[in-house]
């Protein structure tokens, strides 16, 4: 049987420790991927001086599936976003960001499984416009906000729904005072919510979004939003279930998918074999479910599970004192 082959960018910081335990794990469950490496971030920096080289760009593009580590794009002038980058350059219009409880974690929660879906390509988090004034006195950016964009994330939150056997779906906006932007969003999302009656449809300000989500977490199933509004929503929900070390992210476009985990390169614990690798694997398992592998995406998924339940062999953010290879043996022996 041919390898399918899987574009694959280690990344910076903890991030080319955190990829390898995903492979091996995806190795031993019998996933049979072919792996084609590429550069970006710091490390593509000082090899190819350049954040996002084309060859990286031609690989994502050959061959349609790349699982990613998290990447630094420096601070200061001329460095734009790799990933806002990557997003618009493939027109990965959807991410998808579910959070799940898991037994054994450290949260102040059980039983949270809710998806963000955040449009990925527009609203303020697009660095649309942005300038600045010579005597620092003055800033402006621009939101832009499609018909077309919020139609297509709204249609794949309410698809999602459907797929995912998922009951209701929140609109998550601020049209009380952005009633341009916020307000078209709305308008163009109750329309798509008329065409999914089997779904309940709920509409929330993002400010109360927020509050509910600390103190009632159980009322949110599928959250559908706005970028800048879905960046900051994902991270309050991966806060729920014990951090971003447990929150995996998918980007979606039309041919193209990235999975990635969802935090920062880590560069102050890099070298010394104590990341979580979690964020990575279960955005593994993201991309196992999309690839319709869904037999081996649940075997993962259970020992990853089984693992952090038993809290034997665990990080330290999850309460153990296990290294890296150590927490990725013991999900390859629960396998």
């Amino acid at each position: 049987m041919n390898k399918r082959s899987i574009t694959v960018i280690p990344g910076d910081g903890i991030g080319p420790s955190i990829v390898d335990a995903a492979l091996k794990i995806m190795d031993h469950a019998g996933c049979n991927f072919h792996y084609d490496y590429a550069d970006a971030g710091l490390m593509a920096l000082e090899k190819h001086s350049e954040l996002l080289p084309q060859s990286t760009l031609d690989l994502i593009e050959k061959n349609k599936i790349t699982l990613k580590g998290p990447l630094t794009t420096p601070i200061g002038g001329g460095f734009t976003s790799i990933n806002v980058s990557l997003r618009k350059h493939f027109n990965l219009y959807a991410n998808l960001r579910p959070v799940v409880s898991f037994e054994g974690a450290q949260s102040r929660y059980k039983d949270i499984d809710i998806i963000t879906v955040r449009e990925n390509t527009q609203g303020m988090y697009s660095g649309a416009g942005q300038t600045r004034s010579d005597d620092n006195t003055h800033a402006e950016a621009m939101s832009i906000i499609t018909r077309e964009g919020a139609e297509r994330i709204t249609e794949f939150a309410y698809k999602l729904a459907r797929t995912e056997g998922r009951k209701k779906v929140t609109i998550v906006h601020k049209a009380n005072i952005l009633k341009s932007t916020s307000g078209l969003f709305l308008d163009v999302a109750r329309e798509v919510a008329q065409r999914y009656p089997d779904i309940e449809t709920n509409e929330m300000i993002v400010d109360a979004v927020c509050m509910n989500l600390v103190m009632y977490p159980e009322r949110f199933d599928i959250i559908v939003t706005t970028n800048l509004f879905g960046d900051i929503i994902s991270d309050l929900c991966a806060g729920l279930i014990g951090g971003l070390g447990m929150a995996p992210g998918a980007n979606i476009g039309q041919d193209v998918a990235i999975f990635e985990a969802v935090h920062g390169s880590a560069p102050d614990i890099e070298g010394q074999n104590i990341a979580n690798p979690c964020s990575v694997i279960l955005a593994s398992i993201q991309m196992l479910e999309h690839l319709e592998m869904q037999d081996k995406a649940q075997q993962i998924r259970n020992a990853v599970r089984k693992t952090i339940a038993e809290g034997k062999s665990v990080t330290r953010d999850l309460g153990g004192t296990a290294t890296t290879t150590e927490f990725t043996q013991a999900i390859i022996a629960n396998l």
